[in-house]
């Protein structure tokens, strides 16, 4: 049996994509090892392979990527393994590193364009070095993996290199079950990472102008504290409700209850313009209709299958109007359909051709 330590730098509470991957390889005969880090709001977790979390001193900035890197190399270089499988750029060195020390097969799949990052938009010195990082290590990238064609055609035509897109797909959810949420109006749900250029503030500014709508939004992040001060400002708190960060069980329990999915990303760098969120494909699971940003991976998904519509206006009056006529529309029998179409099941063959 292959032994595979697969590295993220969260916590591996949430991340769905590298969960699946993770099952993905149990069970396809490869002895799994998941490496990331432990934070004070860390819950307990039961996978059936192995997983180990750091503790560290530093949880955020430039040392958090330092200490971060240095543990990772370490552990990485003292312990068994035929196969390392990095997961994004800021884990990528400390793999790449070992791989070349000690001749192991290395597996990186890009999750986003990290060096694009609406986060590093106006903080030109970090972002400099990411994208060095970037210029320096995927050009060496033999076996990649990455979320869009947008991004895999990125990396193709700046560095030469070869990436395979492997969509971040739900597993088929063939019964709804629904926990009812007392809400005596339309919910429109947004969940997610709570950070810049997600299109949140747009959101809540539009509840304005809507009647008998509830804007619930689940997960957490660095903008949470400014979000909840501009409901405040603007006395929304009866119609914007900020749910906090719940299991992905609880979260398919939760989502049917919406009339509406909003993935409403600003085009804030290539990272948001080349992305294809998870969340669309949970919408779609739950058979609630999506309305996306007019960005070209969410916008090909949406038209291709039909599933809910494209935002024509950022404005929050017009998008209020577009809103409450399509809640007039019935999408459900496109939902049911592209839902045994956007499925991990079907995605994962993919993995299994890029394995053998």
């Amino acid at each position: 049996m292959k032994r595979i330590i697969v590295s993220v730098s969260n916590d591996l509470t949430t991340d769905q994509r590298v969960m699946k991957t993770c099952n993905f390889l149990h069970a396809n005969d490869y002895e799994v090892v998941l490496i990331g880090r432990l934070l004070n709001q860390s819950t307990e977790i039961k996978r059936n392979y192995t997983t180990k979390r750091f503790n560290l001193l530093f949880n955020k900035g430039p040392l958090f990527y330092i200490e971060y890197n240095i543990r990772l190399f370490c552990y990485l270089l003292t312990h068994k393994k035929e196969v390392l499988f990095s997961n994004d750029l800021d884990t990528l060195l400390p793999n790449y590193l070992v791989s070349k020390i000690q001749n192991k097969k290395l597996i990186f799949d890009s999750h986003e364009l990290f060096s694009e990052i609406p986060e590093l938009v106006y903080r030109k010195r970090i972002k400099w070095f990411w994208k060095k990082l970037e210029s320096f290590l995927i050009p060496k990238i033999k076996n990649g993996i990455t979320v869009s064609d947008s991004i895999a055609n990125y990396y193709q035509k700046n560095y030469n290199a070869n990436f395979i897109t492997i969509k971040n797909l739900p597993y088929y959810q063939k019964q709804l079950n629904i926990k009812k949420i007392e809400i005596n109006s339309n919910i429109i749900i947004y969940q997610g990472a709570v950070n810049i250029g997600r299109g949140l503030e747009l959101m809540i500014d539009t509840m304005e102008f809507l009647d008998n709508y509830i804007f619930l939004i689940i997960g957490d992040g660095d903008i949470i504290s400014d979000l909840k001060n501009h409901v405040s400002k603007r006395k929304l708190e009866n119609k914007v409700l900020f749910y906090g960060k719940v299991t992905p069980k609880e979260l398919k329990k939760i989502t049917p209850n919406a009339s509406l999915g909003i993935s409403l990303e600003e085009d804030l760098g290539l990272n948001y313009r080349y992305a294809l969120p998870n969340k669309i494909f949970d919408y779609v699971q739950a058979e609630v209709p999506v309305l996306v940003s007019n960005l070209p991976e969410m916008k090909k998904i949406v038209k291709q299958y039909n599933i809910g519509e494209i935002v024509y206006s950022r404005e929050p009056q017009q998008l209020a109007n577009q809103i409450t006529q399509m809640c007039t529309i019935n999408f459900l029998s496109k939902l049911q359909k592209a839902k045994k179409e956007l499925i991990w099941e079907k995605e994962a063959k993919k993995l299994t051709r890029f394995f053998n």
